[in-house]
Formats: C-alpha cells, sequence, structure tokens
C-alpha cells in the first residue's frame, strides 16, 4: 500500500460516514491524485483554478472522472475556468463573484453548486463579514437572479492558532450562521458546511462539519517550488 492510501485508510477511519472527504491536492502532481482516486477518494479540492485545470484535464483525459471543488479565492477573470472545471465552489464571498459565476454558467448552459465563504476567524484571510451582503445574496437567490446557482451551504478558516477554543469558536459562530439562514431562508438548502483542515478537523466535526478540506495529512507536505 503506498503512501498516500495509507494516510487516506488513516484519515477515513477518523471521519464520520455522513462527512465528506475533500483530497485537497494543490501543489501536487496528477500522479498523486490518480493514486488517490485508484484509492477510493474521488472528490478533491484545488486553490489555482489555472493549476487545476491542467491537472484536472489531465486527470479526466486519462480516464478518470473526479469531482472537484474550487476552494481558494477566485478572481473574476478566473472564474469561467473555475466553472468548467468543478461541480462547486467553496469560496464565493462576494456578490459580484455570484454574478460572474451566473454569466459564465449560461454561457456553457452548466449548473453549479456553491457554499459561501464566511470570515469567522480574526486570520482568515476573505469571505463575507457583513451578515447585510450575505442577505443581500441569498435575497439575489430569491429574487431568481441566480437560475444556474445553487447554494448548498457555507465555508470557513478558522485562525492558524494552538488556541483550540478561538479554533471552536470560528467552526460554531459558522453552526449558528447556518441555523440563522436555514431559519429565515427556509427554501434554500444550507446543509452542507465545510470546515476543517489537516490540523483541526477533528474539533470542526464535533462542532457540526459535513465536509472537511484536508491536504497535508494525505499527501504530505506540499512542493511549493513547482
Amino acid at each position: 500500500m503506498s503512501k498516500i492510501q495509507e494516510n487516506l485508510k488513516k484519515i477515513l477511519e477518523t471521519i464520520p460516514k455522513n462527512v465528506k472527504l475533500v483530497a485537497v491536492s494543490k501543489f501536487h502532481p496528477a500522479e498523486e491524485v490518480i493514486e488517490a482516486i485508484k484509492a477510493g477518494q474521488n472528490l478533491f479540492g484545488e486553490n489555482r483554478v489555472q493549476e487545476a485545470a491542467q491537472k484536472f484535464d489531465e486527470i479526466r483525459n486519462a480516464g478518470f472522472s473526479p469531482e472537484l471543488h474550487i476552494i481558494g479565492s477566485l478572481q473574476r477573470n478566473k472564474v469561467k475556468e473555475a466553472v468548467r472545471i468543478s461541480s462547486m465552489i467553496e469560496s464565493v464571498d462576494r456578490i459580484e463573484l455570484l454574478n460572474e459565476i451566473e454569466k459564465q454558467c449560461s454561457k456553457i448552459n452548466k449548473k453549479i453548486q456553491i457554499l459561501f465563504e464566511i470570515h469567522t476567524g480574526e486570520e482568515s484571510k476573505s469571505g463575507f463579514t457583513a451578515k447585510t451582503d450575505l442577505e443581500e445574496a441569498v435575497q439575489n437567490f430569491r429574487a431568481g437572479m441566480y437560475p444556474h446557482i445553487e447554494i448548498k451551504g457555507f465555508m470557513t478558516m478558522a485562525p492558524f492558532s494552538q488556541d483550540t477554543e478561538l479554533v471552536r469558536k470560528s467552526f460554531s459562530t459558522l453552526k449558528k450562521l447556518q441555523q440563522e439562514f436555514a431559519g429565515k431562508f427556509s427554501e434554500f438548502d444550507f446543509s452542507e458546511l465545510s470546515m476543517g483542515m489537516s490540523g483541526d478537523y477533528k474539533i470542526a466535526i464535533e462542532e457540526g462539519s459535513t465536509m472537511v478540506r484536508i491536504g497535508t495529512a494525505i499527501f504530505g507536505e506540499r512542493n511549493y517550488s513547482k
């Protein structure tokens, strides 16, 4: 059994069946992703659209059909490619991005799922910070502005901190927001909570995560020089 397969097996033993594992393959080559696919992992996350497009086109051309989520902050000029290669964008952090996603999806008549990225920790780089902006975004859905986009829930990044209470608070804040929005906008599906990474996913699961994003613990340290 290869190292990647071994790591996957170990992690899956610590994750409840109802929690999805997003294997973060950023900076790892196509061969390693294929190795993970052969071990039964089919859902992957990538931060950089250009790298992801190259890699996943290669993987799909080799006869595999993995599912891909875009999990990194997304610039508008990268949306066209992001929409083409992924089934979900987890990092929707502003209304103008929704407008662009709808525009690009309508061109190729594709439906895509999204998560709203929420700023819950002092150090997280992006995400909706004002509840009013988030409410405005959901009102736009209610008004029928995004027929090609399906809301699935929320995503956050906890602060990189040794303080587990701080990390836990970031996750519980997201859970509370989910409950509030599910009550306020009951016609939409906010059931997915993407939270938790290699260092803190166990806390995230305790706080209600349905999707964990794990890279290092599966693929090992990334090679940033590529």
